[in-house]
């Protein structure tokens, strides 16, 4: 496994701010509300040629009766165990405090190598006011300021000297892996569906809505499948987004989106398809994204004979229209029914959205479909398709030469786009016809 770096420390010290200073990006939420951070968040840095991944994980609060700190401090102890190095973060502006000692603790436990980051050194007196931290009893101590990004380049070089060149290459190789996004609205079952596929709590479930705030990316590899796996938060409408952080959270869904070569769009069965799944499923269609949709808690429809999944089927196409090729896999994630098809009906959609047809054949098949069915005559003129090419794009993309480009209409674009799923297998994924002057 490549090498991992988690950053851990009590709320509110500026790990996310590191973060994301580490990334170049902002990935992490940054808001000054204590606990923004509920789960683990991980991304991958480059320093010096070599790449680590890097959790962030959420504020540890030692012996705290919420149930979302004392969830947290179990995620704090997990991305402990996961990691190769930890930073332990502190807050210069406020010195050593009862959690940091806590903390200190358990990290001094730890085999491995931890550093000790003091932030917020931003000016010389800070710098004097810091060294009371050497009193934690750490070895490697570095002053940085995370906002302006001073004294960063120090911590960096101290954890770059510890990869070895194999497992920078893995770190970067898993940036190269297909990645699915799991979608939909808040409380669906996206995180528990997570959690179902590596049987581990990787993220806190809970039956609060919107207990999942971050992306989290997940790297699935079992039975010779691998595969990156992204939980999003779920996505609103925007009436219902009233904290800044919700807002957030839909940004990163999309965002999420834009990361990710298929899209598992997941809905309640009970609840069917709602406006704003409509709209997640248009967008995941215009960034040119595969998509799955998963039906879960199938199991707790109680009349299957009028309800059939057949019909049922069929209205969430109608729904869905005008793309409706696209599968869809019937699931309970509580049950573990079917959750594994899911991720079959995933790869597939992936293969097809990689799909590269030899232009020799996508000619012969293509003309046999124009003979059958020409493009209507425009102004007495006929229009003649001469020649198909695939584009070399992230999506299926074909160029129809011919002499009336822009005559060509919506129907007879449709007919082309059904053959071409017909015969080349695009299940699940948006095909663009493009129509040029020979």
């Amino acid at each position: 496994m490549s090498f991992t770096v988690a950053i851990t420390g009590r709320p509110n010290v500026g790990k996310s701010t590191f973060f994301n200073r580490l990334l170049e990006q902002r990935k992490a939420i940054v808001d000054d509300i204590s606990g923004v951070t509920r789960d683990r968040q991980y991304g991958v840095a480059d320093w010096a040629g070599k790449s680590f991944n890097v959790i962030d994980t959420g504020g540890f609060v030692a012996g705290s009766n919420d149930v979302f700190e004392r969830e947290i401090r179990k995620q704090v102890l997990i991305a402990v165990e996961e990691a190769n190095a930890i930073i332990f973060m502190v807050d210069a502006a406020t010195g050593i405090t009862e959690l940091d000692n806590a903390m200190s603790e358990l990290l001094r436990r730890s085999t491995k190598p931890v550093f000790l980051l003091v932030n917020k050194v931003d000016n010389h007196d800070r710098l004097l006011e810091a060294s009371e931290f050497y009193s934690l009893g750490f070895e490697q101590i570095f002053f940085v300021s995370s906002i302006s990004g001073s004294g960063t380049g120090e911590i960096l070089d101290a954890i770059t000297a510890l990869i070895s060149e194999k497992d920078s290459d893995e770190a970067a190789m898993v940036t190269e892996l297909p990645k699915f996004a799991i979608i939909g609205q808040p409380n669906v079952g996206k995180s528990s569906l997570l959690n179902a596929l590596i049987g581990q709590e990787r993220t806190i479930v809970s039956d609060i809505a919107g207990t999942t705030r971050d992306t989290i990316h997940t790297h699935y590899n079992l039975f010779n499948k691998e595969f990156i796996l992204i939980d999003t938060a779920g996505i609103r409408r925007k009436t219902k987004v009233h904290e800044d952080l919700e807002f957030y959270s839909v940004i990163r869904a999309i965002k999420a989106l834009d990361e990710a070569d298929v899209c598992m769009l997941m809905l309640d069965a009970g609840k069917g398809v709602t406006a704003q799944d409509l709209a997640i499923f248009a967008l995941a269609i215009k960034k040119g994204k595969g998509v799955v949709v998963l039906v879960n808690k199938w199991d707790l429809i109680e009349d299957k004979a009028t309800n059939s999944a057949k019909d049922y089927e069929k209205e969430l196409k109608q729904r869905l229209a005008p793309f409706t090729d696209v599968p869809v896999v019937f699931i309970s994630v509580t049950e573990k029914q079917r959750i594994f098809k899911s991720i079959e009906a995933a790869l597939e959609v992936y293969e097809n959205r990689q799909r590269r047809i030899p232009t020799s054949q996508l000619n012969e098949v293509m003309q046999k479909a124009v003979e059958g069915y020409h493009p209507p005559m425009v102004r007495g003129n006929h229009i003649k398709i001469k020649y198909i090419t695939q584009l070399p794009t992230h999506t299926p993309t074909f160029a129809f030469f011919c002499n009336y480009p822009d005559d060509i209409k919506a129907p007879y674009m449709n007919y082309l786009e059904n053959q071409l799923r017909e015969k080349f297998k695009f299940s699940g994924v948006p095909v663009r016809l493009f129509f040029r002057k020979k």
